[in-house]
């Protein structure tokens, strides 16, 4: 059996129309070793699958936040576009209905600190600012996010991710459309702490929210 075909679809159980693809093995990420590789490249990519995942992350948020500016990362920007959309609907009881929203990816540089360049920060400073992400595992990367938005002078507007390990990261609540619950067994460990490591179980891939590299 290939390492494609090892896939599992799962469907969110918040809209029949979201599936994700789960593959189990042994996995390296940037900060942890994981029990299971989610490929979320057709929810990202197909579009109709980005806009049914939009619409339930927009109900979280519909009639109770502000939202000025979407930070989409890890490849999020069709659902970003969408969601946007959703929550702008003129027809839909909104708190940001008819508003302009800014929708807009961070850069990282050489040493991984997330920076927005001259032209993006006016749309960060004083902007109720709401991040969506692809998956959410250690939190390292949304706290750098945190770190990130609050020197560039944003406010905090909700953080919603497709894939998320935890209920709530550096005391923020993390909406999803996908739990642990749903991937059965799913496991996350620091490197030198893995045990698929100590029983000599090999990395079958280096992987991102991007994709995966095959060892």
């Amino acid at each position: 059996m290939t390492f494609e075909n090892q896939a599992i679809s799962i469907t969110s159980q918040y809209n029949n129309s979201v599936h994700i693809k789960v593959i189990p093995g042994h996995f390296a990420t940037n900060h942890s070793h994981i029990t299971h590789y989610i490929d979320m490249t057709t929810l990202k990519t197909r579009q109709a699958m980005a806009r049914a995942a939009a619409k339930s992350i927009a109900s979280e948020y519909l009639c109770s936040t502000v939202v000025d500016t979407i930070i989409c990362m890890d490849g999020t920007e069709v659902i970003g576009a969408y969601l946007a959309e959703e929550l702008t609907d003129s027809g839909i009881r909104s708190m940001n209905q008819h508003q302009t929203m800014y929708v807009v990816t961070p850069e990282f540089n050489s040493v991984g600190q997330m920076i927005f360049r001259d032209n993006l920060q006016p749309m960060i400073k004083g902007k109720h600012c709401l991040f969506l992400l692809a998956s959410a595992t250690t939190g390292r990367t949304i706290e750098r996010s945190l770190e990130c938005v609050s020197y560039y002078g944003g406010i905090v507007a909700g953080i919603s991710a497709i894939f998320s390990a935890s209920d709530v990261i550096a005391g923020q609540q993390i909406h999803t459309l996908f739990r642990t619950e749903d991937i059965p067994d799913y496991k996350t460990y620091p490197h030198n702490q893995c045990p698929l490591c100590q029983s000599g179980h090999r990395i079958e891939a280096i992987v991102n929210s991007y994709g995966y590299s095959k060892l």
